[in-house]
């Protein structure tokens, strides 16, 4: 039953982040004639040479990439994929067609001469609904596809192999349209998407250490214990200088509990020696699951 229920969190989140990320093309990018990396970027491209619509490009490419990811990467890391695929190229039709006028042609609804800020806040949309779906397990498909399988057989990380890809598909940009322009917003957009995306996932998966040095151990146990979902391992200490032996105690809690944890402390041991820094990934009771 657990399982399924992650299964369907995991599909609504990836529904969630592909809206997001489709909003980010549909509202700004496409509009204003900007471009980035990715297989998206290189399908904006042509958008914009021929007006073949994106989303139909990335069905179709994205159909034959996974032929090979069914086969090479497995059933669970496509099944998510696809259907991540599938959402955005949805939610790309429902977008350019929200944003279409009665000319026919893509609103820019922040005014024309607005390059600048468009591309930034299509850029920051891109990264949280790149990263909403990368939380979940998920993939967009196009490059990641390409990318998992050149780390799989080659000895080629997949963040390299995604940078070199983008770097290719923004360059391009110049022998196609001469356009310093779409060159230069094309690695802002970039840069500001990996940033957001960085960030969405970094500050999830952030909590915090606690190394508590205290002489009253059994105390401040206990109230975090009772207080928070945490536990606390305790172990004994010595310091160097004056011999004397310490209780050392080792926790670890939600980003938003530290407050709490460091007002327990300061009421129970006002002299205790606290150690505060930032834990990223943790799993187990009372965190996150490991989930392959």
């Amino acid at each position: 039953m657990r399982r399924i229920w992650e299964f369907i969190v995991d599909f609504l989140a990836i529904n969630t982040g592909m809206a997001v990320y489709a909003l980010g093309w549909a509202a700004f990018l496409l509009p204003y004639h900007i471009t980035t990396g990715g297989m998206t970027g290189m399908f904006a491209i042509l958008y914009y040479v021929t007006g073949f619509p994106v989303q139909y490009a990335i069905l179709i490419a994205n159909s034959i990439l996974l032929l090979f990811a069914v086969w090479l990467l497995g059933w669970k890391f496509t099944i998510k994929t696809a259907y991540a695929v599938l959402a955005l190229s949805t939610y790309l039709e429902l977008g350019q067609k929200m944003m279409t006028d009665d000319a026919g042609a893509l609103m820019q609804i922040l005014g024309e001469g607005q390059d600048s800020m468009a591309c930034v806040l299509g850029a920051i949309l891109n990264g949280l609904g790149i990263g909403i779906v990368f939380l979940s397990g998920g993939s967009t498909g196009g490059w990641d596809i390409i990318a998992a399988l050149v780390n799989k057989y080659r000895n080629i990380s997949f963040g390299r192999a995604l940078l070199i890809l983008d770097f290719l598909v923004i360059a391009s940009c110049w022998p196609i349209f001469h356009d310093v322009r779409m060159v230069v917003f094309g690695y802002v957009t970039l840069v500001v998407y990996t940033y957001a995306l960085d960030l969405l996932i970094n500050s999830t998966r952030q909590d915090i250490q606690f190394i508590i040095f205290t002489h009253k151990p059994d105390e401040i146990s206990q109230r975090i214990i009772t207080e928070t979902c945490h536990s606390v391992t305790l172990m004994n200490g010595e310091g160097f200088y004056s011999h004397q032996e310490i209780k050392v105690l080792i926790t670890i809690v939600h980003k938003r509990e530290s407050v709490k944890i460091l007002r327990m402390i300061q009421e129970t041991d006002p002299a205790a020696f606290v150690s505060q820094s930032r834990a990223e990934g943790v799993y187990g009771n009372g965190f996150k699951s490991i989930r392959a």
